[in-house]
């Protein structure tokens, strides 16, 4: 059973709605930076992403790192990680950009699923992975050791269309589902049993609006899709999803469901 399931900010980011919404306006918009936490009845606290961190913000850090903070200026909020939750038994990466895995190193026992293919590929591209946005010092020194493979996981189907999907505890509570586009290995999470179907999009697009109204932006937000052609599709499996249905929280919008549901066995 899932319990207590909420999306703290750790942070924000502040840009003109332009930029995240084809034909939006230039007015500016508090971007928050979300993870998600909640608690499996025989597992214990569950993180999905960590959110930013003070190693992205302060401290010893590459000029590469630097430079990044500089041009995003990510606001810290008092629900940064570790401090807001210092206990953590299992990590979900969606993906690997910095504002996902900052505090990936604060949390040393927890176990780590991602898609071990799309870490292997960004740890072998060496400097060319930053222009991907993936830092390895965020990284876990041991982080091969740790990850155990989204894709290694039993198949499952996913509520209201939304496909295949990997069963995270093995009893059809959490499924991670992929939508590709944004980064490659990028996934959902689907809380398949929720009361309606909830599922976590991560950064599938930055607004809710731009699924829902088929605004997804252009350049130059749109120059940090691994491929256009898929982030296109996985928004079209996302609005049928909600269509039917269904309920979707992001990383970035922000506006989430004031009440959300909890799951059930």
């Amino acid at each position: 059973m899932i319990e207590a399931l909420d999306f703290p900010n750790s942070a924000t980011v502040r840009a003109p709605e332009f930029l995240v919404l084809q034909g939006g306006r230039r007015r500016m918009l508090d971007i928050p930076v979300r993870y998600g936490v909640f608690r499996h009845t025989k597992v214990g606290t569950c993180l999905i992403d960590t959110g930013y961190s003070a190693r992205v913000t302060g401290g010893t850090r590459s000029l590469a790192l630097r430079i990044y903070n500089a041009l995003l200026r990510p606001r810290l909020t008092d629900q940064a990680l570790p401090g807001a939750r210092p206990d953590a038994s299992t990590i979900i990466l969606t993906h690997l950009h910095a504002d996902h895995i900052a505090a990936l190193r604060d949390y040393p026992g927890a176990r780590i699923l991602a898609d071990r293919t799309a870490l292997e590929h960004y740890l072998a591209m060496g400097s060319r992975r930053l222009r991907h946005g993936v830092f390895a010092e965020l990284l876990p020194d041991n982080v091969l050791e740790r990850v155990e493979d989204i894709h290694d996981l039993r198949q499952a189907r996913a509520p209201l269309g939304l496909g295949p999907g990997r069963d995270v505890f093995g009893d059809g509570s959490v499924l991670a589902v992929p939508l590709p586009g944004h980064m490659r290995g990028h996934v959902g999470l689907c809380f398949a049993r929720f009361d309606p179907p909830l599922l976590y999009a991560a950064d599938a697009q930055w607004l809710h609006r731009a699924v829902m109204e088929d605004r997804l932006p252009g350049p130059p937000a749109a120059w940090v899709y691994d491929d256009a052609a898929t982030t296109r599709d996985s928004a079209r499996r996302i609005r049928a999803f909600v269509e039917k249905g269904g309920q979707v929280v992001y990383c970035h919008d922000p506006d989430i469901p004031a009440d959300l549901p909890q799951g059930h066995t």
